[in-house]
Formats: structure tokens, C-alpha cells, sequence
């Protein structure tokens, strides 16, 4: 028997209504802070994220899904929303439009990574991108717009961590500072951390085992290495997020794990789990365009987990709206009836509604089971008689009372 790949999820029925859900929240909040959507391609060239997300990545070295077209071209299915905006940023001339270009993306993102609560090798990201503006003012937009909209599923107790991890100017001396701090210290660190240290040094402020958190949380902090021009910028965005009156709290242990961030990151997470579990981050991308061939043009983004907000959700007993489904059910009993039935169902649902018809020639009794199975309000029954008198007998599902009307007068009545 065939099952889904280890990783992946079928998005069944029950769940659909969160996903509904989810979705409505992300139409309105985009529409109310003026972005627009954008749909890249799910695979793309390799190098994009080889030189966008950044080859010393966890993402590029381990977790990329990876392939030979037949015209051996290198293809990569795609492991996060950011390089794939900024190549159609550059792609289609979005530098000649008004500035900043705000755009939004739902999308599926593949990583081969170890599966866990809310988070699967193919999952599903809400992402955000603001290109072509500097201005710590748009650092808070977008973040506010993140908490927002989380604020709007019903998500209680978020908690908004932020740092500033600097610039191409100063956060080279910052690195080699890290370097000789945790030099003497990473004997006892993770085999992953022993990796990072010439590679990668600031990953090794977010590593979550145990031992390694210990040494990052005495480590120098980046905020205290900044240049004057990425110190007035941090401190210009927490005015901001005062002025938003959103609570935040500055992690210096947060880098976030790709290499094109500069000055902003900034995460979401649940208040219960503490990092182990984050709905979602982000942070500025100033020098990305660059990399992918661009103009010097700054941005800042975010990406938001779609299954770990319905996690959240569930996890608080949040219930999602239901679906519209369909209010009425036909059902028949005999040949001209069951031929009567099929137009009816086609004329309601061509005037807005919604029928499910009776499709094979079962007892009346076992139709309207079938009817209180689906918890469909109301029946309407056909049978000879009622072909003969064009009338329809129209039956409440929940008290049993009957009565017969008029197929002219049908539509209206449902209605």
C-alpha cells in the first residue's frame, strides 16, 4: 500500500476550514498595508540559491531537493520565498516601478530536513517582501504587519524577538571577535558547531543543544559591535515598534540561519515552546540583489509557517469558521424522478445554489440518511407523482415536517 513520503502531509478534508482561514487572513491583511501577490515558479536555477541563500547554509549544504533537467540544467525545488522575488524583481523591471515594491507569496517550500510538529519536507509559507527602501519606518511595517496578522487568526501569547546582527562594515571584526570567544570553547560544543566555526560563525549563537546554548549565552553580543550607521538604525526601529505599541524583546543570540541577512531579524514564537517551535522570521536583505547580479537595493521580508500557525491554533482550541456547504439534498425514487432530479440540481446550483443529489436508486429512507449524514438542513423529494404536477415535496431535515410547493417556486423559497 502507497503512503506519502516521509515529510509530507495530505491536507484532508477536516482541515481544510483552518487552511480557508488562514488564507482570508492573509487576502485582507496584504490588501489593508498595500501588497501585492506574486507567484515564482516552483523550481528554479540552482545558483539562485546557491549564491542568494548562501552556500555555507544549512539550507544549500543539507537540505535542498536537488536535479538534472534533460537539458542538464542544475534545478533546485525551492527552499524559501526570498531569492525567487528578488530574481523577478530583476527579471521584469520592477526597479523602474515606485519604490518600495511590496509583495506577498503563499507557496509550497521544500526542504529535506528532519520532519517535526508543524514543520514538513514540503510545507507551506505565507511570505512578504519589501524592496527598495532603507528606512527602518518599513522594518516596523513589515513587522507590525507580521504581528497583525497573526494577531488577527486569534494567536494569544506571541512573543516578537528582534537584534541587529550589523553590516558588510562592521560585522566582520564582529565575526572574528565570535571566532576567538567561542575558539577556546568549542571542545565541548556539537559536531554541527565544530563545522560552523570557520564557516559559519554566527550560527553558532542559535544552536539549541544544550551545551551550545550555554557558551552562545555568554558570547559577545552583535549589538554591542555596530557601526554608527546600523546603531542609529536599530535604534530608530525599536522607537517605531514603541511607537506601535507592539511588545518585543532584543534576543542577541537571534541571527536567523541564511547568509543575506544584514542589520533586522526579527522572529515570531509561541510563548509555551521558546524557540523550539517559531512561527515565523525574518529580516533585512540589503546586499541579496547584489549577489543575484542586481543594483545595490535594499529589502526586508518575512516568511510564516502555514502548518505551525494551524498547530498553534489547535493548540489553544481556536476553531476555524466552517465552509459553506451545501443547504439542500435531493432526493428521488424512480426512473422520471431520478431524471427530474439531475435538472433541478443543475438548475439550483446555476442560480448560486448549493445541491447534493441522490446518484444511485436507493430506498427514500436510505437517501435521507444520507441527507442527516452530510447535516444537510433540507430535502427536497421527488417521485412520480411529482414530475406529473411539477410540485416537489420540500422537507426540514431537523424537525421532519413537510410539505408540498411549487417547482417555479422552489428557487425562491430556498433561497
Amino acid at each position: 500500500m502507497y503512503t506519502a513520503p516521509r515529510g509530507t502531509a495530505d491536507i484532508l478534508p477536516p482541515d481544510q476550514p483552518y487552511w480557508r482561514f488562514v488564507e482570508q487572513k492573509i487576502a485582507r491583511i496584504t490588501q489593508l498595508y498595500g501588497y501585492e501577490r506574486i507567484d515564482p515558479p516552483m523550481f528554479e536555477d540552482t545558483r539562485i540559491f546557491i549564491k542568494g541563500t548562501g552556500e555555507t547554509t544549512d539550507i544549500v549544504q543539507k537540505e535542498m531537493y536537488t536535479f538534472e533537467d534533460r537539458s542538464k540544467n542544475s534545478l533546485t525545488l525551492r527552499p524559501e520565498g526570498t531569492p525567487s522575488v528578488c530574481r523577478a524583481y530583476l527579471e521584469h523591471g520592477m526597479t523602474n516601478l515606485p519604490q518600495p515594491v511590496k509583495l506577498f507569496y503563499v507557496t509550497p517550500i521544500f526542504r529535506y530536513e528532519r520532519p517535526q510538529a508543524g514543520r514538513y519536507r514540503q510545507h507551506y509559507q505565507f511570505g512578504v517582501e519589501a524592496i527598495g527602501e532603507a528606512d527602518a519606518s518599513l522594518d516596523a511595517e513589515v513587522i507590525d504587519l507580521g504581528w497583525q496578522f497573526l494577531s488577527s487568526l486569534g494567536l494569544r501569547d506571541t512573543l516578537l524577538f528582534i537584534n541587529s546582527i550589523g553590516c558588510p562594515q562592521c560585522r566582520p571584526a564582529y565575526l572574528q571577535i565570535l571566532r576567538e570567544y567561542f575558539g577556546g570553547r568549542i571542545a565541548g560544543m556539537c559536531a554541527d558547531c565544530k563545522t560552523r566555526l570557520e564557516r559559519n560563525v554566527l550560527r553558532l549563537l542559535d544552536c539549541k543543544e544544550a551545551a551550545c546554548q550555554k557558551v552562545a549565552t555568554e558570547a559577545p553580543r552583535s549589538i554591542d559591535h555596530l557601526c554608527a550607521d546600523c546603531a542609529d538604525h536599530f535604534g530608530k526601529l525599536k522607537g517605531y515598534l514603541d511607537l506601535l505599541g507592539l511588545p518585543f524583546e532584543v534576543n542577541p543570540n537571534l541571527v536567523r540561519g541564511l547568509d543575506y541577512y544584514t542589520r533586522t531579524v526579527f522572529e515570531f514564537q509561541p510563548q509555551d515552546q521558546r524557540g523550539q517551535s517559531t512561527i515565523g522570521g525574518g529580516g533585512r536583505y540589503d546586499g541579496l540583489m547584489e549577489t543575484l547580479g542586481g543594483r545595490p537595493t535594499p529589502g526586508i521580508g518575512f516568511g510564516i509557517g502555514v502548518e505551525r500557525i494551524i498547530l498553534n491554533l489547535k493548540k489553544q482550541a481556536t476553531e476555524a469558521p466552517p465552509l459553506p456547504a451545501p443547504g439542500v439534498y435531493i432526493a428521488h425514487i424512480g426512473d422520471a424522478a431520478r431524471e427530474e432530479a439531475i435538472l433541478l440540481a443543475a438548475q439550483l446550483r446555476r442560480g448560486g445554489i448549493g445541491v447534493i443529489a441522490a446518484t444511485s436508486a436507493r430506498s427514500l429512507k436510505a437517501q435521507l440518511r444520507q441527507a442527516n449524514n452530510l447535516k444537510i438542513p433540507r430535502a427536497v423529494i421527488l417521485g412520480d407523482d411529482e414530475v406529473r404536477t411539477a410540485t416537489a415535496i420540500l422537507r426540514d431535515m431537523g424537525t421532519s415536517q413537510q410539505k408540498s410547493v411549487s417547482l417555479k417556486e422552489l428557487a425562491s423559497l430556498l433561497r
